[in-house]
């Protein structure tokens, strides 16, 4: 049965490849599930943590309880992160959304192809079969939980390293500048703290810390109902809320984060410039919230 099950994901993946050689969309559907997100939930950390995947955290964007996002990663992942030093870290951590309604519930992941090409594509210098056996891995674990679809808007494969939603929008490599502090562990010390506090309406989602490298990721929830999540994915989408949770990185003593012109435009690709202009403040709300977490 299990070799069934594995040579089924196979081909399922290989499907889906064949259909996307040219393009990558950010997501996957999975199918509904008749059962609850929070029986969801436990199925999906199971099938992780008996796969040797590590599940980092899990929380409900905007305090909805029919939304459900979880995070993970595994050690091959966190380590092929780590060879790209331009803030390759914010890529060690994919996410699982939920979604339920009248007692089902739809379940979605992030591609991990479209993510680790557009963090991670400009600084690839030979690790394009470590990425895509990594990815390939992920795909084939949750396959087994149900036929991947597609969804969230077309990018060329070839335009995500360089992805920009339109002229004059900031890439990958222009990031929003936080904060710089005296020492890496004064930066984590006061993050946390911060997060532990729920400062700037915001829930600590997860920390990964690399302590030799000096490297760490915040995932940030974003819980103001007037400026976060709850405020923005009814407006632009809630399906594709593994996009979530917002991130901080801390790099040796300086802290970053994608700006949200980037982000949002990179995990919503499909987004109409006038929907974009009825979030127009969000971006400089999450700025400004993620700036107050690196602030004493």
């Amino acid at each position: 049965m299990k070799k069934n099950l594995t040579l089924l994901a196979v081909l399922f993946f290989m499907g889906i490849m064949t259909a996307a050689a040219q393009s990558l969309q950010p997501y996957f559907n999975l199918g509904t599930f008749n059962e609850n997100a929070n029986s969801l939930e436990q199925k999906v950390s199971s099938l992780l943590t008996e796969n040797g995947y590590e599940v980092l955290g899990t929380y409900h964007p905007g305090d909805n309880n029919d939304w459900t996002v979880l995070a993970f990663t595994s050690d091959a992942i966190k380590k092929l992160s780590l060879e790209f030093k331009d803030r390759g870290a914010l890529a060690a951590v994919l996410k699982v959304g939920m979604i339920e309604k009248d007692g089902k519930t739809t379940l979605s992941i992030q591609n991990p192809e479209y993510m680790f090409l557009a963090y991670w594509g400009k600084q690839m210098n030979g690790q394009e079969q470590k990425v895509t056996q990594c990815s390939k891995e992920i795909m084939q674990l949750f396959s087994t939980l149900g036929t991947p679809e597609a969804f969230g808007g077309s990018v060329k494969r070839e335009t995500l390293p360089k992805y920009h939603y339109k002229i004059m929008m900031p890439y990958f490599d222009d990031p929003d500048e936080l904060a710089e502090f005296s020492s890496f562990e004064e930066g984590v010390k006061i993050i946390s703290e911060n997060l532990k506090a729920g400062k700037g309406k915001t829930k600590d989602v997860y920390t990964l810390i690399f302590p030799d490298q000096k490297i760490a990721v915040f995932g940030v929830g974003l819980m103001d109902k007037e400026t976060g999540s709850a405020h923005f994915l009814p407006i632009i989408g809630e399906s594709h809320l593994a996009a979530m949770p917002y991130q901080i990185i801390l790099q040796g003593t300086k802290t970053t984060a994608l700006p949200g012109r980037y982000r949002l435009a990179l995990f919503w690709p499909d987004l109409t410039m006038g929907t974009f202009m009825k979030i127009m403040s969000t971006p400089g709300n999450i700025k400004t919230t993620l700036k107050e977490l690196t602030q004493k």
